[in-house]
């Protein structure tokens, strides 16, 4: 009989921790409408970071990939240069909250707030300068990430302000 209760607390523990797993998002299938797909981005949580920025109710690391961060370390964008094809950028972002155990004012990364990605591919995208754009809106209560936008273009009209700096806001500072 006690085994019968072992056996049956250990089918129960192995469905309830199987089901959490089961029921977490698979990223890999996300994709803007006719946009990005998240799974073209796979390793961008450890690529290197660019910059970090701040808004009024976010903060955000920029990372790029290997390509994107060769560039930047080379002086790009500079004297009509532009990034190169296979150039990738991602933005976390994050709300802000404030570090209670510091022993100074310093604010970190609370909830995730989106994640946002770059690509540079002309032959896939010649009517935006070779860039596409994606953003996937994280529901804080579910930590589900949704796509917000539709097609490659959904960022390009903010980006064409840098246009003289290859559309890209971020740029690299001193380290």
């Amino acid at each position: 009989m006690k085994s019968i209760r072992v056996i049956a607390v250990g089918a129960i523990l192995t469905s309830a921790i199987g089901g959490t797993v089961l029921a977490a998002q698979d990223r890999t299938s996300l994709k803007v409408p006719d946009g990005l797909a998240f799974s073209e981005f796979q390793g961008y949580d450890t690529w290197q970071p660019i910059a970090v920025s701040q808004t009024e109710t976010g903060i955000k690391v920029i990372a790029g990939n290997d390509v994107m961060m060769k560039a930047f370390r080379d002086g790009l964008p500079t004297n009509g240069k532009t990034f190169p094809e296979g150039s990738k950028v991602a933005k976390i972002e994050w709300t802000i909250r404030q570090n209670t155990v510091s022993p100074y004012f310093v604010r970190i990364p609370g909830t995730l707030k989106s994640l946002s990605f770059i690509e540079k591919d002309s032959q896939r995208f010649p009517n935006n300068h070779g860039w596409a754009y994606a953003q996937f809106v994280n529901d804080p209560t579910t930590a589900a990430l949704k796509p917000t936008g539709t097609g490659a273009e959904c960022g390009y009209a903010c980006h064409t302000r840098v246009a003289s700096q290859d559309y890209i806001f971020t740029a690299y500072p001193p380290r």
